[in-house]
């Protein structure tokens, strides 16, 4: 099992919209800066729709001393755009990146750019060579697009196989889904790092709604304790941390290569969180 000193431990934001969210998202980076995460990673909206706000996100805190990975698909983007922001991420110091396939803008239909994750590994190694250290997607209760486990694991080997480094998984609640999947994918032969992804529990409603949006599965034991709550909105949050918190120290005992936390653009829970795990004491 690899010490703590050698994992990942890195937060990811999204790109504020308004001048509020952009200094509300300040005071959150200065905030989880002083954790001294190995990264902070910046979403890239559906369609490419946030890239100048991705872009300036990564450039503002990657020249305060913040080591950042933007987002980054092919959805609505040609190469040549492609090749110019690898270019600017490149001149500003970034060396990592994290490649999705990217959802398509609601209302585009079939007739979208669809381009998958695995192209854009593969386009991303042939104009930069090992320059980006390259993080891929993947899910450990499978992908809600996919047809089947078998289908999903093939979809990742896929952009491991194209170059990938790195993986992080999609949030869960079921440890053991976790450590099913790593296994699965050692028989498959996938040997790259599987860091796990991390939602910290801050609001009930919007958990639910993204949980059945994206494929995460809340066990039904916590999801019935979360509903309890109703409107206690601290005593929910307390909860959360423990629980998130257990699973967290479950993961790292297992072996797990890290921990990437999706911050949602909020502070508090992360920080505890991370005191808790005394993530800190290994930096």
């Amino acid at each position: 099992m690899p010490g703590l000193n050698s994992r990942q431990f890195s937060i990811e934001f999204f790109p504020p919209r308004t001048e509020a969210g952009e200094a509300k998202l300040d005071a959150v980076h200065a905030s989880l800066a002083k954790l001294n995460p190995d990264f902070f990673s910046v979403t890239y909206g559906a369609g490419g729709s946030t890239r100048t706000g991705t872009q300036k996100t990564i450039l503002r805190y990657q020249s305060l001393g913040s080591k950042m990975a933007p987002h980054l698909s092919f959805g609505g983007t040609d190469e040549s755009e492609i090749v110019q922001l690898l270019d600017i991420y490149r001149q500003a110091g970034v060396r990592r990146l994290v490649a999705l396939r990217g959802d398509i803008p609601s209302g585009s239909g079939a007739a979208a750019q669809h381009r998958y994750a695995n192209e854009l590994v593969a386009f991303v190694r042939e104009q930069t060579g090992d320059l980006f250290h390259i993080e891929v997607a993947c899910y450990p209760e499978i992908h809600p697009e996919s047809s089947s486990y078998q289908a999903d694991l093939g979809y990742f080997k896929q952009k491991v196989d194209a170059g990938a480094d790195a993986a992080i998984t999609q949030y869960f609640y079921n440890a053991d889904a976790y450590f099913r999947f790593v296994d699965y994918c050692t028989s498959a032969g996938i040997r790259i790092p599987i860091v796990p992804g991390i939602m910290p529990i801050t609001n009930y409603g919007n958990l639910a709604r993204f949980s059945a949006k994206c494929g995460a599965e809340i066990p039904r034991w916590l999801d019935r304790r979360l509903a309890d709550f109703d409107d206690d909105v601290q005593g929910l949050r307390s909860y959360g941390i423990d629980v998130v918190t257990d699973l967290c120290q479950r993961l790292l005992d297992g072996g797990a290569p890290g921990l990437h936390f999706y911050s949602m653009n909020l502070a508090t829970s992360i920080s505890q969180i991370w005191t808790n795990l005394a993530l800190s004491e290994t930096k």
